[in-house]
């Protein structure tokens, strides 16, 4: 059901007060969480502006200290639950990596659907629901808004739009982009291009579409079953800690088999703090070729 109003935060949830909880919504929001507990304050404050959409929220951490400890957090977490939000926050420790990391928040999971969201992420009201609508009409095995990052909105790359290719019709599974042009997509994710790509858009009475991906990174919703059928983020314990591209593997692992795509005008805004993952030796993609290889 929508976020409950401000009219309504002092109330009990329907059946609460008698001990039936209401049905867990088909979407929850997956969030790993390591330190940055300003950033992850904005992302939080996102989630609770998508009133329109029924979803609950887990925290993953890995800080030393709990980063829901800290009072913006902490608030932003008494907001979602007075909406009528269903917020877990789990302990995950030790550090092994962001791909066990993710494997940890889907095993926590039972929705139907999950959205992967960066602990550094702000969504623009309706992103939740335009990505399940997305989703949902297309069938396939996920769907992103990538993020953009508006300290580039006076940096113009229309070299990098070239490969921008909306969907003509359903989504439909294509061999992972590894390389080629199909590869070259991962620029339009680069700087504030969609935020260009939108403003040069005419999308008619659509309030949206769907456009060929390399990847999408920050801000994905994926039908669990088919991400789970793909082998998630299972690889983890064949990576060392330090690692980068675990999305990219998992999604090129779903597409052959169930297509991906993204949204276009995106909603989410990357808050460019600092990285958490500063060691990028190790791709997580190279475990693909090892595979084909083998």
């Amino acid at each position: 059901m929508p976020a409950r109003s401000s009219a309504q935060w002092a109330a009990d949830r329907p059946g609460g007060a008698r001990g039936c909880p209401d049905p867990a919504p088909d979407v929850e929001v997956l969030v790993p969480c390591f330190e940055r507990p300003a950033a992850l304050a904005v992302t939080l404050s996102g989630l609770a502006a998508q009133l329109e959409a029924d979803f609950d929220v887990v925290l993953s951490d890995q800080s030393p200290t709990p980063v829901w400890e800290e009072p913006a957090v902490a608030g932003m977490i008494r907001l979602l639950r007075a909406q009528g939000r269903r917020v877990r926050c789990l302990r995950n420790l030790p550090r092994r990596g962001l791909a066990q990391q993710r494997q940890h928040l889907l095993e926590a999971s039972g929705a139907r659907l999950v959205l992967f969201l960066d602990s550094d992420v702000w969504l623009e009201p309706g992103t939740v629901s335009r990505l399940r609508t997305a989703l949902d009409a297309h069938g396939c095995g996920f769907m992103g808004s990538a993020v953009q990052g508006l300290s580039f909105l006076g940096d113009r790359r229309p070299g990098e739009w070239e490969s921008f290719e909306p969907w003509e019709g359903r989504v439909e599974p294509e061999a992972a982009p590894r390389d080629g042009p199909a590869h070259e997509r991962w620029r339009l994710h680069s700087a504030a291009n969609l935020a260009h790509l939108a403003a040069e858009t005419e999308l008619g009475d659509a309030p949206f579409l769907v456009y060929r991906i390399a990847w999408v990174g920050g801000c994905v919703l994926y039908d669990r079953a088919k991400l789970l059928d793909s082998g998630g983020f299972g690889f983890w314990d064949t990576l060392p800690p330090e690692h980068a591209g675990e999305d990219v593997l998992a999604q090129w692992r779903m597409m052959p088999r169930w297509g991906g795509a993204a949204v276009l005008p995106s909603g989410a805004v990357h808050l460019e703090a600092p990285t958490t993952v500063e060691d990028r030796s190790v791709e997580a993609t190279d475990l693909l070729a090892e595979e084909s290889e083998g």
